[in-house]
């Protein structure tokens, strides 16, 4: 399978045609660590995929090697807090003041969050509290295959 960021962005826009896939139904989580290994061949290529309509994550935000300086020239929609940080938020107070931390940041760069790993409902609650946008985890569901996963999201409250 070829690297995203060696393909033209004709190829992107082949795909997108084949597929008859609305572009922005599509959303495509890179780590940070992947990105900035390749930092000008990424922002090219995060580029032309947003001007195709197309969304953009920053997975596991927090547990890479990201330069603050660069995270801000990157064309992103959303950023993913780190499970890591939202398990036991609830009982450390440094997890929770980082995920206060990255959701400050991303409210300043204008893009959206979603916390990984939420298992409790205290933590869902503080997550809220701090007004994050989106989460997921096994709180929610464990992982299910598309169909399940299309009942579940008629039966169930929304975030």
């Amino acid at each position: 399978m070829a690297d995203i960021f060696d393909m033209e962005s004709s190829d992107y826009a082949s795909v997108i045609d084949r597929t008859g896939l609305d572009p922005a139904a599509l959303k495509l989580e890179m780590t940070e660590s992947a990105v900035m290994a390749r930092t000008h061949e990424a922002l090219a290529t995060l580029r032309e995929l947003r001007q195709l309509g197309i969304q953009l994550l920053i997975d596991d935000f927090g547990t890479g090697y990201s330069s603050l300086s660069r995270l801000q020239s990157f064309p992103i929609d959303q950023l993913k807090i780190d499970r890591s940080f939202v398990m036991g938020m609830e009982h450390e107070d440094a997890k929770a003041e980082i995920v206060r931390t990255i959701l400050a940041l991303a409210r300043t760069l204008g893009l959206e969050v979603v916390a990984e790993g939420i298992e409790t409902a205290e933590a869902l609650n503080m997550l809220r509290d701090l007004e994050c946008e989106h989460g997921q985890g096994y709180f929610f569901s464990s992982p299910v295959d598309g169909e399940s996963a299309s009942a579940w999201m008629e039966n169930s409250p929304r975030w």
